[in-house]
C-alpha cells in the first residue's frame, strides 16, 4: 500500500481531534456525499447507523460522521480504513476500483431490466452478491458491511445538446469516474471520456473542461448541476455499486455483542438508503426539480438498443483483457445471477 501524504494526515488527524469522545468504542464513518438523511442514500445510510449504534449499545459505541468527502478523495479514505486510520467508509465504485478493480463488472450497460431486479442482485445477500463480497473481502482485507446501488439508473447531462441517439454523443467530453470501464462506454458511443475525482466535478462543468456527466438522478439534483448543465437525458444505461467496508482488525477485535449490533445494524440501515434512493427520484427534489432548470428527454427502447449494441461488446472486452478468466467468469455470474432474478417479476 502506498505511503499517505503527510498532509492528508495531519488533516485527517485534524478532524478527528476536533471531535472528542468519550465512548469505549468509537467508529468513524466517511462518505462523499450530503449528510442530510433526505438529500443522498449515503447521508440516510449513515445518520440510521448512528441512530441505532448509539442507542442499541447505551452509548457505549459512538459513531462520528465525515460526510461530503472530508477525509478526502474515495480512494484515498478507503486507503485509511485499510490501514486503520478510519474505521468505516460507503464508498462509490470509482474509489473501490482503485482497490478492487473487478466492480468494473456491474458497468455492463442495460444488463439489468428494471430496478427491482438490480435491488434483488446488488445486495450482499444475493447469490451474486456474497460471491462478489467474499471476492472482495479476500482481495482488500476489508469486512464489508453492504453493497447498494448509486442512486438507481445512471443518466447524461450536458451543457451542448439532447442526447436522443448514439450519434449525438460524437466528441462529447462526458466526465467519468476513474473507471474503465465507463470509460470504454463513453469510448464506444463516440465521446471523450473525461476522468476526474468527484470533487473537481461541479467546476469541471462549470468551467467546460467537461461537457457533460453521467450520474443518477439523486446524485445529479443533490450535486446541483442544475446549475451548470442544460439537457438531462433519461438512458438507464447503467446502475453501479456503492460499497460499505470496514477495517477488518477493528471489526475482529469488537466483542460478539458489538459484533452483532454492527451488523443488523449495517444491514438496516443500508436498506434505509436504498428506500431513501426510490424516495428522491420519486419526490420534487428529483426529476421535478431537474426539470425546473433543464431539458428533459428520455431516450426510446429502440435507441437504448442502439447504444446497448455499441457498448456492450467494448465493456466485455475491456474487462476480458484487463482481468481475464477472473474477470469473464465474475461478469457471467453477474448476468446469470440478472437472468434467474428476471424470474421474479
Amino acid at each position: 500500500m502506498k505511503m499517505m501524504k503527510p498532509l492528508a494526515l495531519g488533516l485527517t488527524a485534524a478532524a478527528f481531534a476536533a471531535q472528542a469522545f468519550a465512548a469505549d468504542v468509537t467508529i468513524r464513518l466517511a462518505h462523499l456525499n450530503p449528510e442530510d438523511p433526505f438529500q443522498s442514500h449515503s447521508g440516510a445510510m449513515a445518520a440510521v447507523f448512528k441512530s441505532l449504534v448509539e442507542s442499541s449499545s447505551n452509548g457505549a459505541i459512538e459513531v462520528q460522521l465525515f460526510p461530503n468527502g472530508q477525509l478526502g478523495k474515495d480512494d484515498e479514505v478507503i486507503e485509511q480504513v485499510r490501514a486503520g486510520i478510519v474505521e468505516s467508509v460507503i464508498s462509490s465504485a470509482g474509489g473501490v476500483a482503485a482497490h478492487y478493480p473487478l466492480v468494473g463488472v456491474f458497468d455492463i450497460p442495460f444488463a439489468f431490466p428494471n430496478i427491482g431486479v438490480a435491488s434483488r442482485v446488488m445486495t450482499k445477500d444475493s447469490a451474486f452478491g456474497a460471491k462478489f463480497v467474499a471476492d472482495m473481502e479476500g482481495a482488500t482485507g476489508l469486512k464489508v458491511l453492504g453493497l447498494i446501488d448509486s442512486g438507481g439508473f445512471f443518466a447524461f447531462t450536458n451543457s451542448k445538446q439532447p442526447i436522443t441517439s448514439v450519434e449525438d454523443m460524437a466528441g462529447m467530453r462526458i466526465r467519468t469516474m476513474t473507471l474503465p470501464t465507463h470509460e470504454a462506454i463513453i469510448s464506444s458511443l463516440g465521446g471523450q471520456p473525461t476522468p476526474l475525482p468527484w470533487a473537481e466535478v461541479y467546476t469541471a462543468l462549470q468551467t467546460g473542461v467537461a461537457d457533460g456527466q453521467m450520474n443518477p438522478v439523486p446524485i445529479i439534483a443533490f450535486a446541483k448541476f442544475d446549475e451548470v448543465q442544460k439537457y438531462l437525458s433519461i438512458t438507464n444505461h447503467v446502475i453501479t455499486p456503492y460499497i460499505w467496508t470496514m477495517n477488518a482488525d477493528f471489526y475482529a477485535g469488537l466483542s460478539d455483542e458489538h459484533r452483532t449490533l454492527i451488523n443488523w445494524a449495517s444491514e438496516v440501515a443500508t436498506e434505509s438508503g436504498r428506500a431513501m434512493s426510490r424516495i428522491i427520484e420519486a419526490s420534487e427534489n428529483g426529476l421535478p426539480k431537474l426539470a425546473e432548470k433543464m431539458e428533459v428527454n428520455v431516450v426510446p427502447p429502440l435507441e437504448q438498443a442502439k447504444f446497448a449494441e455499441a457498448a456492450q461488446p467494448a465493456v466485455r472486452a475491456l474487462i476480458e483483457a484487463q482481468y481475464g478468466a477472473a474477470g469473464l467468469e465474475m461478469l457471467d455470474a453477474l448476468l446469470s445471477s440478472i437472468e434467474v432474478e428476471k424470474g421474479a417479476f
